[in-house]
C-alpha cells in the first residue's frame, strides 16, 4: 500500500478536503492504538479490505501472524497490490476452532444480516482469553447498498458481545454532540450532490467550524450515554475461558 493510500486510514490530517472522513478514521485508529497492548500471537482481521492497519498492528503489538479475511475479491483495481489471505462467505470462517489468539472487525458488523451469528463464529476460532476489538458507525450515510444492514447503540453492541460468549466488554462512544455536528456538516458539504464550484466554496466556509467542533468535542461515557448524540463506537471484549 502506498504512503498516500495509508494516509487515508492512519494519520489523516484534518483539512477542508478531509472534513467528512477525518473523525471516523482517527477514531478507528485511536481505538486500535488503545487495543495494541492486548493483541498477541495469531491475529484475524475480519473484513480486512486492503489491510491498512496491518503494519501498525505488527509493529505495535505482540502479534506475530496477521491473517486478513474478506469476501472473495471482486474489485481488481482496489485489490491490485494486496489480497485477503483467506476468504469467507460473510458468516462461516474457514478455520478450525481456537486457531487464533485475537481478532478485530472494523466497520464490519453493520453489514452482517445476523451479527450475533458472526460474533459467535469469530469467538469459535478464537482461543479462550483472547481479545476482540470492534468498531461500528452510528452517524454515517447508507453505504455499500444493499448490504448496509444495521446501526447499533452501545447497549445493543454490549448485549451482542455477551450473547456471543465474550466478557469484560468495554464499549466506548467515539464522539459526542460537537463531533456529531461536525461530521454531519462535513458529510453534507463533501457528499451532497452539488456543482463542483459550489462545493469548493462551501468546504472552505465550513472547514473552520468543523475544525472547531472536532477540537472541542468530548465523547460521552457511562451514565452520560442517554439523550446524547454519538458518531460511532469502539469495543474491546475478551473470549470467556
Amino acid at each position: 500500500m502506498s504512503r498516500a493510500h495509508r494516509k487515508q486510514f492512519i494519520g489523516m490530517p484534518l483539512n477542508a478536503d478531509t472534513q467528512d472522513l477525518y473523525h471516523v478514521r482517527t477514531a478507528i485508529q485511536r481505538a486500535l492504538t488503545g487495543a495494541l497492548p492486548k493483541l498477541q500471537g495469531a491475529f484475524l482481521d475480519v473484513g480486512c479490505g486492503v489491510m491498512p492497519y496491518r503494519e501498525m498492528i505488527l509493529k505495535g503489538s505482540q502479534v506475530d501472524r496477521y491473517i486478513g479475511m474478506d469476501l472473495p475479491v471482486n474489485d481488481e483495481a482496489k485489490y491490485k497490490t494486496i489480497r485477503p489471505d483467506i476468504t469467507w462467505d460473510g458468516l462461516g470462517i474457514p478455520m478450525p476452532d481456537a486457531s487464533v489468539d485475537c481478532a478485530m472487525a472494523t466497520e464490519v458488523l453493520e453489514h452482517c444480516p445476523d451479527p450475533l451469528a458472526v460474533l459467535k463464529e469469530i469467538g469459535r476460532v478464537m482461543r479462550p482469553g483472547g481479545h476482540l476489538v470492534l468498531t461500528v458507525p452510528f452517524l454515517w450515510p447508507l453505504h455499500d447498498a444493499p448490504y448496509d444492514e444495521h446501526r447499533y447503540t452501545p447497549f445493543a453492541l454490549e448485549r451482542l458481545l455477551r450473547g456471543a460468549g465474550f466478557i469484560d466488554a468495554e464499549v466506548r462512544a467515539s464522539g459526542g454532540w460537537d463531533a456529531s455536528l461536525g461530521q454531519m456538516i462535513g458529510l453534507w458539504v463533501m457528499r451532497r450532490p452539488m456543482p463542483p464550484f459550489i462545493r469548493t466554496v462551501l468546504k472552505w466556509m465550513s472547514y473552520p467550524l468543523v475544525r472547531w467542533l472536532f477540537r472541542r468535542d468530548r465523547a460521552p461515557k457511562g451514565a452520560e450515554l442517554d439523550w446524547v448524540m454519538i458518531t460511532a463506537m469502539s469495543a474491546m471484549a475478551r473470549k470467556a475461558q
